[in-house]
């Protein structure tokens, strides 16, 4: 059977193309159509209406741009061979593969733990079974085992086409301007030293512009309070459903999710027992929302209250603070429990409080390089006159108190 080469609309870049047929074998697998049912920003929607955009459209995204940023270094004279493009191509397509329902909101309490990135790597290795070994590139270039070190650093790292594509894609869909960045002019500016992925010097502001519009977008999108706020709803419904279903009440859920609230799996779990990646390669969106709309009349108190809240958006209301809130926990956990007559073991769905961070460029990761003029390979923090000083790469930290009013 042929298998027909695409060409895809896509609102940000226009017209991309995908004319290798494996990549066409590759998206048109179920287990990788299923991100067209996983939102690429969790419940951001919640404040930007627009935000409804799918981890199928970043990862073909990302794909398109590990594509050009390949035909750049091909014009400068680095010619990856024909089957490492492809390879690269796949790595970046495939790097998201393993994000479950609302991406990173469900990461920690829906599959135990299990990173997105452990759980993408399990999928390759049995789509590569699949296929009969068409993804051993593609994997060693996204376990970073492959030769060419820079074909892994277009795929992950602090200037890789993942970033690239949320960014703007993110910023296009929630109107948030700061986030756009000329992802066009740094793929140009690529070229490659020691086997290292570096920036001409002539790039340097637009890379500037790009660990800017990133740490803008985190505060402003990712870490936005309302956004925080509705995230741990959802984390909180699960974690009481999970609850539940371990005293042994009757639960309604769809197969899909019911499968993974009786359990609590580890990595080498689902190593070792293929049923389970079936069963999360079955998990979307549709499963978790289905499910809570039908517990909102659920006879566990605390379940259905929580699951109107998020179906009606009354949310957390969020204080965020540079400095210690124990104090105000204290004080907000006294006055939810005497408001409502929550008893104190049920008091942490209504009142809890949290650290959340954001690193914009982390000097301890994989440094971005820039090529001087001279030849000289510096650390981005080390040219003059850049904006990515020292400062503005520590982790800045906010403590935060979530409670209902």
């Amino acid at each position: 059977m042929s298998i027909k080469v695409k060409i895809v609309n896509d609102p940000v870049y226009g017209f991309i193309r995908f004319p290798e047929k494996e990549l066409m074998q590759l998206i048109d697998h179920p287990w990788f159509q299923r991100l067209r049912r996983v939102k690429q920003m969790g419940l951001a929607h919640h404040v930007y209406p627009g935000a409804e955009h799918t981890r199928f459209a970043h990862s073909l995204g990302a794909c398109h741009l590990a594509g050009k940023a390949m035909d750049e270094l091909k014009a400068k004279g680095i010619c990856p061979e024909k089957d490492e493009y492809l390879a690269t191509r796949m790595a970046a397509l495939l790097h998201d593969i393993g994000h479950g329902p609302f991406s990173h909101s469900l990461e920690k309490s829906l599959v135990g733990g299990v990173s997105h990135e452990a759980l993408s790597r399990l999928i390759m290795n049995r789509l590569n079974n699949e296929t009969g070994g068409m993804l051993d590139k593609a994997i060693q270039i996204f376990d970073r085992t492959y030769p060419k070190n820079y074909l892994h650093q277009l795929v992950s790292s602090q200037l890789d086409v993942d970033r690239m594509d949320y960014l703007n894609r993110d910023s296009f869909y929630t109107g948030v301007s700061e986030g756009v960045i000329g992802y066009d002019r740094i793929l140009q500016m690529l070229t490659v030293r020691d086997n290292e992925l570096v920036v001409e010097e002539k790039g340097v502001h637009s890379v500037e512009k790009f660990i800017i519009a990133r740490r803008l977008m985190y505060w402003q999108v990712y870490l936005h309070k309302t956004v925080l706020s509705s995230e741990m709803l959802l984390i909180n419904i699960l974690k009481r459903a999970k609850e539940l279903v371990k005293d042994g009440t009757s639960l309604f859920a769809t197969p899909s999710l019911s499968y993974f609230l009786t359990r609590d799996l580890t990595e080498e779990d689902f190593r070792n027992n293929p049923e389970h990646l079936n069963r999360f390669c079955e998990l979307d969106d549709t499963d978790v929302i289905a499910s809570i709309k039908v517990w909102q009349n659920h006879k566990d108190k605390i379940l259905s209250a929580l699951c109107r809240m998020l179906v009606l958006r009354k949310l957390y209301k969020v204080l965020f603070s540079s400095e210690s809130l124990a104090s105000y926990l204290t004080a907000y956990k006294e006055r939810v429990r005497k408001a409502y007559d929550i008893a104190d073991s049920d008091l942490h769905y209504f009142v809890f409080g949290g650290v959340t961070s954001n690193s914009t460029y982390n000097i301890n990761d994989e440094l971005i390089k820039i090529e001087t003029k001279s030849g000289i390979i510096k650390n981005i923090t080390e040219i003059d006159d850049t904006l990515v000083s020292a400062a503005l790469a520590r982790a800045v930290h906010k403590n935060y108190i979530c409670y209902i009013q």
